[in-house]
């Protein structure tokens, strides 16, 4: 504790509301396909494609039901670069990045992983995701993504 400048008292806390939901079909489906190391997406009624799967249309506002599987490949389109800290998904500096999933709209905020160097990510790199070695139906069964180059 310590005494402000008008000599009340202040206190570090952090607010805490945990809870549990039920994910439904939608949600459910694309959870359990991560741990199966394979992404889905919801179409749409006007033919597109969203990933993550929400369960509805962020355009209609129509309830969604129809999955469709995609590759687990995209495109970054933008960035930001943050430190490492206790509990990311990745052991280095990384960035989080909106990733432009292949025959997706709209984009997927995930880690991305370039091995700690920012000079790495441009707008339009391919990436590819990398899965938990353990995986049990939760969004960090999808680690995060990595360039689709990292193996050279």
């Amino acid at each position: 504790m310590s005494a402000d400048v008008d000599g009340g008292l202040q206190a570090p806390y952090e607010i805490e509301f945990p809870f549990e939901r039920t994910v439904g079909p939608v949600v459910g489906t694309f959870l359990a396909g991560l741990r199966e190391k394979r992404l889905f997406g919801a179409r749409t009624e006007r033919g597109t494609v969203v990933c993550p799967p929400p369960e509805f249309d962020p355009v209609t506002g129509k309830e969604l039901s129809e999955l469709v599987e995609l590759e687990p490949v995209g495109a970054v389109e933008s960035w930001t670069w943050v430190r490492r800290r206790a509990g990311d998904p990745v052991d280095v500096d990384f960035a989080w990045a909106l990733i432009a999933v292949d025959g997706a709209e709209g984009t997927f905020f995930h880690a991305l992983d370039v091995g700690g160097d920012p000079a790495r990510i441009r707008r339009g790199l391919r990436v590819r995701a990398r899965w938990a070695e353990e995986r049990r139906g939760v969004l960090s069964d999808l680690r995060c993504f990595e360039p689709e180059d990292n193996d050279e």
